[in-house]
């Protein structure tokens, strides 16, 4: 332990702490703008910096560690006016025309400036304007980039993508899509998690949200919306609701008072995927060919992107079954469109995802089976649902509860856990284990796989058959499980694959908090996760062979999972489309 001292406060820390966190036990509060601990400690902000007496300069208090006797000032004079010189240059080099950017009232830089009580900037404003494809899912403003340099950590430390690097030196320093490409050249896999740790508004989804309002408005239009598990366990964080007041039957009437025709769950269509991606792996293990390899699933867009660019290799052990979102979109516009006396061309389908990938999804030639332009024609992030909230004036708190409409309303606990980090794994297990024995399984018996770590292992007895799966959510942790199955040092029956860490409820598309930690936003992520998992110990149903809307689904129109019409709407076609570059 060391003894410091901190704005008068003795303290003792462990050898090797920084500054920063010295202060924090101390109850000091250090502003900074780009530090993220185990994610970026690079000191570029110098919005952080102290002084420790005895020293002529001022240190960032992020990186300088602390030492025996030492005295830091956190707030004196020369800190205080180095701070605002710093987080003025920065203003002059931001646009700061915050009231038409969507992180206002939550970015860090506005934080702050208000915080050191700026009010004008006495530097020349000088800020670079970059083109970029104003249709492209991803979308990136560099005149409010500050060159945090948090984007290119997450993207090389924690996805491996290596899309953002920086250019330039001195001045002309700057953050771009690495090797002079445009976004549209790489194989970025639209996680969004760049999105989520930018502190300003440099980065953020294509906002789809008017062409939304303009569907509600058009009468000869039947809006159907689906909403994805994980939206539920985080919709009322950027409302300020509590969990009592953040409940589904308030985000369903939220729904309903913007104007939507019919309010469904995606959880329906979870269902509906556990039905054909279960039958597809005990199929699976039955083929000698195929028992050396694995079954992954193919939920995750980016997951898919990921493995089609960099591990195509593995891209004909995918599932084939659509993602839940794709497979809502060809049920709406074909049974749906049926029962309802409908031209498929007359429904608009709209999703809200906690997902920018999904926005890319949605536009894949090959995942539009109905008959019309596209299965699923917009889909929304979590935040863009948020703001429509807010544009509609809605207080959602002051609503009543209201239910999912049916048919595609009806759902399980086993759906709604697609929210979270081996949800996907568990549901499938739940449902495989009644296809072969002909008896539930206690709901959960699978829970192993259950938990944040972002490499998990399981094995389960399956009527006399071990079955040994993986779980594994963060593309770099994605890459080292291929590699280790490419050198045959591990073997699975069924791995479960989730872009972002924790699964869908810390994906890209959900609220945005402000965190110095990176473990801080996993333990966001699992706090979000337990609600789930909470819906699913209350559900009626927990499994999704159960759900009754399924079996009349089957039984009306799909005739059986991996039927010639299941196939036909419900699954697709891996190698059918390309991605923009492969490193193989």
């Amino acid at each position: 332990m060391v003894k410091i001292t901190v704005d008068s406060i003795p303290i003792e820390v462990k050898e090797g702490a920084t500054i920063l966190e010295a202060a924090k036990l101390a109850g000091v509060r250090i502003p900074s703008l780009c530090y993220v601990k185990g994610l970026n400690e690079i000191g570029a902000c110098r919005v952080c910096v102290v002084e420790v007496e005895g020293t002529q300069s001022l240190v960032a208090s992020c990186k300088e560690t602390v030492e025996e006797g030492m005295v830091v000032y956190t707030n004196s004079p020369k800190v205080r006016e180095a701070r605002r010189v710093n987080v003025e240059l920065i203003l002059s080099q931001h646009d700061c025309r915050c009231a038409s950017c969507v992180r206002s009232g939550n970015c860090s830089l506005q934080s702050l400036a208000q915080d050191l009580g700026i009010v004008e900037i006495p530097y020349k404003e000088k800020y670079e304007i970059m083109n970029w494809n104003p249709v492209a899912p991803l979308q990136r403003d560099s005149a409010k980039c500050i060159k945090c340099m948090r984007c290119i950590q997450v993207c090389d430390k924690i996805q491996g993508i290596n899309i953002w690097d920086v250019e330039g030196t001195g001045s002309r320093t700057t953050v771009n899509v690495s090797y002079n490409r445009d976004i549209d050249e790489t194989n970025c896999v639209v996680c969004g998690q760049c999105i989520v740790n930018c502190p300003v508004g440099a980065l953020r989804e294509r906002d789809d949200t008017q062409i939304v309002f303009d569907a509600l408005a058009d009468p000869e239009i039947v809006t159907v919306v689906q909403v994805a598990p994980a939206v539920r366990a985080a919709w009322g964080e950027a409302l300020g609701l509590s969990d009592e007041q953040a409940t589904v039957g308030k985000m369903v009437a939220s729904l309903k008072r913007m104007g939507f025709n019919y309010v469904f769950d995606t959880n329906f269509s979870a269902d509906l995927t556990i039905m054909e991606e279960g039958s597809e792996f005990l199929e699976r293990l039955k083929d000698p060919a195929k028992a050396n390899s694995p079954l992954f699933t193919s939920c995750c867009p980016a997951w898919v992107r990921f493995a089609k660019s960099k591990y195509p290799e593995f891209v004909g052990d995918l599932s084939t079954a659509k993602s839940p979102q794709q497979m809502f979109g060809a049920v709406a516009k074909s049974y749906f469109a049926e029962k309802i006396g409908v031209s498929p061309d007359k429904i608009f389908c709209i999703s809200i995802m906690p997902c920018v990938a999904k926005k890319s999804e949605c536009d894949i030639p090959t995942m539009n089976d109905s008959g019309c332009d596209k299965d699923v024609d917009i889909s929304l992030t979590t935040r863009e649902f948020v703001r429509m909230i807010k544009a509609e004036h809605i207080t959602p708190q002051l609503l009543g509860e209201e239910n999912f409409d049916n048919p595609l309303g009806e759902s399980t606990g086993a759906a709604v856990i697609f929210g979270a980090t081996g949800g996907v794994m568990e549901a499938a297990l739940r449902s495989a284990y009644f296809l072969v024995k002909g008896e539930n399984p206690n709901p959960d018996a699978f829970s192993n796989v259950r938990g944040m770590n972002g490499w998990k292992e399981a094995e389960f007895d399956l009527d006399g058959t071990v079955l040994k799966v993986a779980v594994v959510s963060g593309l770099n942790n994605t890459a080292r499980l291929l590699e280790a199955i490419n050198r045959g040092q591990v073997k699975y029956n069924f791995v479960e694959v989730m872009s972002c860490p924790g699964g869908c409820a810390g994906g890209g598309g959900q609220p945005i908090h402000e965190c110095c930690d990176i473990a801080d936003k996993l333990m966001l992520t699992e706090k979000r996760a337990q609600k789930l998992y909470d819906l699913d110990a209350s559900s009626k149903i927990r499994f999704s062979h159960e759900n009754p809307e399924i079996t009349k689904l089957y039984q009306d129109y799909m005739e059986a999972p991996l039927s010639h019409n299941a196939h036909r709407l419900l699954h697709t076609d891996h190698f059918a489309w390309d991605m923009p570059c492969s490193i193989k």
